[in-house]
């Protein structure tokens, strides 16, 4: 082992294991959700905030995926599926008759 690594400990080393940039916050909890809490962060070896981090990442990203779907997003798989209609109904005048043109 070399001299560098040898001589540096777990606390010493302490950015090899934590985010350079970790901000502290308070966070209040009802006694079960607390309990579920400790006993999840136990079972998966983690810690609490590590876990509550997660959480949080998790369910922002679900959030904001599930919020920013626009019809296209919902619907693209089902284009082209319908056999028998035109190509493009835009580009074919027929089809646009009563549409402003």
């Amino acid at each position: 082992m070399s001299v560098f690594f040898h001589n540096l400990r777990i606390a010493q080393r302490h950015d090899a294991y934590y985010h350079p940039v970790m901000r502290t916050i308070s966070l209040k909890l009802p006694d079960d959700l607390l309990a579920h809490l400790t006993d999840q962060s136990k079972a998966r070896r983690v810690t609490k905030s590590s876990l509550i981090r997660d959480s949080l990442m998790k369910t922002l990203e679900e959030s904001h995926s599930t919020r920013a779907r626009s019809c296209y997003d919902l619907s693209h798989d089902l284009a082209g599926t319908v056999k028998g209609l035109p190509e493009d109904l835009a580009i074919d005048p027929k089809y646009m008759n009563g549409f402003g043109h």
